[in-house]
């Protein structure tokens, strides 16, 4: 399996004690464009659900159908019930 840590490093080594890894600290300055912006994200969103806030996509998905309601005055949406 892919997913699991190896045992040890060659059939027959001693285990590796993985309480004992201590991984390396990283900045965000250390990661490509792509990744960086990833994270940036996953911590915005982290941020935002722990203050009780709309995450990006939950945002997104708001300004969407608040434009969606601008486009459409002639819609009642007053009773509308919309989950996000």
């Amino acid at each position: 399996n892919r997913m699991e840590w190896w045992e040890s490093v060659c059939e027959n080594d001693p285990k590796i004690n993985i309480q004992k890894v201590q991984p390396e600290n990283s900045q965000l300055s250390d990661l490509d464009g792509e990744t960086r912006q990833t994270v940036e994200k996953m911590m915005y969103d982290q941020r935002q659900k722990a203050m009780g806030k709309p995450t990006s996509e939950e945002e997104k998905k708001n300004e969407i159908l608040e434009k969606f309601k601008r486009s459409h005055p002639e819609m009642d949406f007053s009773q509308a019930k919309i989950s996000m």
